[in-house]
C-alpha cells in the first residue's frame, strides 16, 4: 500500500485504538467494533445499524480522536469505499485521497515488468526455441542478455526465469539503490536469484549519468561487440535507460554531455529534443547497440515512457537506426540559444557526424517489440475506479507542454465540469469557459484528447467521475529549489483549483511518476484539493513564492506535515506519469 506521509512523519496510536482496542487485526481486516456495546465487528463499507458509523465514533472519542485514527483506517488493505453512505461518512478529502492512491497504485501494479514480460517472452515445449510474439529463434547456447532502464531489474529476473541455463551471460545498468528497495519492499520476483548469469551494475543516481553508469554502459558495449552471427542478443529497454546508459563519442566527456542535457531541459527541451542531441553524441544511442551487436540477431523488448511509443525515441533508441541529422540538432540547439555556447568536443563531433552517423538505414537484424506502456496502466486505474462506483473516463495518454498551460488546462476543465455536475449553480460564463477550455486544448496539441467526450459524460453523470491521464509535461527551470514535475503540476493545478468557487462538489488532482521518484526526490509525485490556497495561507505558506523557485518538494513537505505527498519507493516499473482528477458532488 502506498503510504500517505513521508517516512519522517509519524502518527501515534490515537484514543481510539487505546479505548476500544482497534490494532493490528482491526487494520489489516477493515472492521471496527459495532455500536452495541462494540462487542462485535462489523465491515467497514456497511451501512445497517449495526456499522460503526462516523457519528457514532465521534459522540464515544470526539472530533480530534476520530480525525487521528481516520487516516489509519483508510489506508487498511480493506475493502473499497463505494459511492453512496459510507463515504458520506468520512471526511471528504481524507476519503478522496485514499481513494486516489488507490487507483494510482493499481495503475502502477498493472504494468510491473515480469508479468509483461513473460506474456511477450517464451521457450516452446521443446526448449530448443525462444518465442517472442510470433516470432521464433533457435537456441544453442547462444542467447546473450542486456538491459537498461527503471523497469529492467524486474524485467531481467522475469526473462532469466523463463530462460533458465540457456542465458549464457548478461549485463544490465539500473538505477543505484533498486535492489535495496525491491528487497525492502519485499519484492523478491524483482530481484536475480543467487548464482545468477546476469551481472548488475547500478548508476545514475537522481536520474542522471554518471561514472557508475558509464563503466555499465561500456560493459553492454564490450559484451554486444563480441557476438557472432551465431549468436542471440536479447536486449531489455525502459524509461530510464538514456541515463542508464552513457557512452558518449570521444572527445566528448561525460560531463559536456550531462551539462548540455540539463542545459536543455532547464529550457523546457521535451523528451523528443533532448534525445536527439543525446543519439547525435552517443556511441550507443540511436542505433549504436545494434550495430554493436551486429551480425547477431537482436531482439529488443521495451517498456514504454514516451508519448505515442516511439521507438527511436524510447532510451534514445539504442536498437534504431536514427532518422535525425546534424541539422537536427543544430536546430534544436539554435532554438534553445546554446549554439555559440557549444563545448569544442560538441562542435567537432556535430561537425564531423552525417545524417545518420550510426548507420546502416535500416536494422534488419532486429526485432523491437512493445510489451507495455502508459495505456495499460490507465486501463487498469479506470477499471479500478469504476468498481469504485466512479465514472471513469480515459482523457488522454499524451498530456505534454509546460506545466502551467497543462496546470491551467486542467484548472479549467475542472470549473467546467463541477458546474455540469451542479448546473443549478452554473453562472452564464460556463459557455465562455468553455470556449476558453478548448482553445487550450488546441493550443497544448493533444493527439488523443477525448474533451468532447468527458464534459458529455460528466453532464450526464449521476455521482463521482473520475477523469484520468498520463503523459510527461515539462518544467522550465528559474529558481534553485527542489522539486519534479509531477509536484510542480499538482502544485500549480492547486492555485488554479482556487481560483474560484466550484460549488458543492469536491475536486481532488493527483500526479504522480510511475517509477515513484518525481525528479531528484524520493516521492513520486503529490495531489490537492480546490482549498488548497487558503490552508497554505493559513500555514504562512505562499504558493507563488514556492513555485518562483521551483520548490515543490519543500512546499509539499512543510504544508500539512507532509501528507500531500505521494510516497512509493521506487517501484521496479516507468510508464511516464498518472493525473486523476476526481470530482465528487456533495
Amino acid at each position: 500500500m502506498i503510504n500517505s506521509q513521508p517516512e519522517e512523519v509519524t502518527q501515534e496510536e490515537g484514543p481510539l485504538v487505546r479505548n476500544f482496542g482497534l490494532g493490528a487485526e482491526c487494520l489489516e481486516t477493515g472492521v471496527w467494533p459495532t455500536e452495541e456495546g462494540h462487542q462485535g465487528w462489523a465491515c467497514r463499507t456497511g451501512v445497517g445499524s449495526g456499522s460503526y458509523g462516523y457519528k457514532a465514533l465521534l459522540r464515544d472519542v470526539g472530533m480530534a480522536a476520530a480525525l487521528q485514527i481516520l487516516p489509519c483506517l483508510l489506508r487498511a488493505p480493506s475493502r473499497p469505499f463505494l459511492w453512496g453512505p459510507p463515504v458520506a461518512r468520512m471526511t471528504s478529502g481524507v476519503a478522496l485521497a485514499e481513494q486516489a492512491r488507490q487507483l494510482f497504485e493499481s495503475a502502477v501494479g498493472a504494468v510491473q515488468p515480469g508479468p509483461m514480460l513473460q506474456r511477450a517472452l517464451s521457450l516452446d515445449p521443446s526448449g530448443r526455441q525462444l518465442k517472442v510474439r510470433d516470432r521464433s529463434f533457435q537456441l544453442h547456447e547462444n542467447l546473450y542478455l542486456v538491459g537498461f532502464g527503471k523497469a529492467v531489474l524486474g524485467m531481467a529476473a522475469a526473462a532469466e526465469e523463463v530462460l533458465g541455463q540457456h542465458l549464457v551471460q548478461g549485463v544490465i545498468s539500473v538505477p543505484k539503490g533498486i535492489r535495496a528497495a525491491m528487497e525492502q519492499a519485499g519484492k523478491q520476483e524483482m530481484l536475480l536469484k543467487p548464482h545468477s548469469h546476469i551481472q548488475v551494475f547500478e548508476g545514475a543516481e537522481d536520474n542522471l549519468p554518471d561514472r557508475d553508469a558509464l563503466r555499465a554502459a561500456l560493459a553492454i558495449q564490450q559484451l554486444a561487440e563480441g557476438l557472432t552471427a551465431n549468436d542471440l542478443l536479447l536486449v531489455l529497454i525502459s524509461g530510464g535507460g538514456s541515463a542508464l546508459l552513457p557512452a558518449p563519442i570521444p572527445p566528448v566527456t561525460l560531463e559536456e554531455k550531462q551539462t548540455l542535457t540539463k542545459l536543455l531541459a532547464a529550457r523546457g527541451a521535451t523528451i523528443q529534443e533532448l534525445n536527439t542531441i543525446r543519439k547525435a553524441l552517443s556511441q550507443l544511442k540511436g542505433g549504436g547497440l545494434a550495430q554493436a551487436a551486429y551480425p547477431a540477431q537482436v531482439v529488443s523488448l521495451v517498456l514504454s515512457d514516451v508519448i505515442g511509443d516511439p521507438l527511436e525515441v524510447i532510451a534514445s533508441g539504442p536498437t534504431v537506426a536514427s532518422s535525425h541529422s546534424v541539422q537536427d540538432c543544430l536546430h534544436i540547439l539554435n532554438h534553445y540559444g546554446l549554439r555559440a555556447a557549444l563545448p569544442r568536443s560538441v562542435k567537432t563531433v556535430l561537425s564531423r557526424a552525417d545524417s545518420d552517423p550510426h548507420g546502416p538505414h535500416t536494422c534488419g537484424h532486429v526485432l523491437n517489440v512493445i510489451i507495455g506502456s502508459n495505456s495499460l496502466a490507465l486501463a487498469e486505474a479506470q477499471r479500478q475506479a469504476e468498481a469504485l462506483g466512479y465514472h471513469a473516463l480515459v482523457l488522454s495518454t499524451a498530456i505534454q507542454g509546460d506545466v502551467r498551460n497543462v496546470a491551467r488546462f486542467y484548472g479549467l476543465l475542472a470549473r467546467v465540469a463541477a458546474a455540469r455536475l451542479a448546473p443549478s449553480t452554473a453562472g452564464r460564463s460556463l459557455e465562455e469557459e468553455e470556449a476558453k477550455l478548448h482553445q487550450l486544448a488546441a493550443e497544448l496539441r493533444l493527439p488523443d484528447l477525448q474533451l468532447g467526450e468527458a464534459l458529455e459524460a460528466v453532464a450526464k453523470a449521476n455521482g463521482p467521475v473520475c477523469l484520468l491521464a498520463g503523459g510527461e509535461p515539462t518544467v522550465q527551470l528559474q529558481g534553485s529549489g527542489k522539486g519534479g514535475r509531477n509536484q510542480e503540476l499538482a502544485l500549480h493545478v492547486g492555485t488554479e483549483l482556487g481560483r474560484q468557487p466550484l460549488g458543492p462538489v469536491d475536486v481532488l488532482f493527483l500526479s504522480g511518476g510511475t517509477d515513484g521518484q518525481d525528479g531528484p526526490t524520493k516521492v513520486a509525485g503529490a495531489w490537492v484539493m480546490s482549498d488548497l490556497v487558503s490552508q497554505a495561507s493559513a500555514e504562512g505558506l505562499d504558493i507563488a513564492t514556492f513555485l518562483s523557485h521551483n520548490d515543490s518538494y519543500t512546499f509539499f513537505c512543510r504544508f500539512q506535515g507532509g501528507t500531500h505527498l505521494l510516497q512509493t519507493g521506487l517501484t521496479g516499473t516507468n510508464v511516464m506519469d498518472v493525473h486523476l482528477l476526481i470530482f465528487r458532488p456533495q
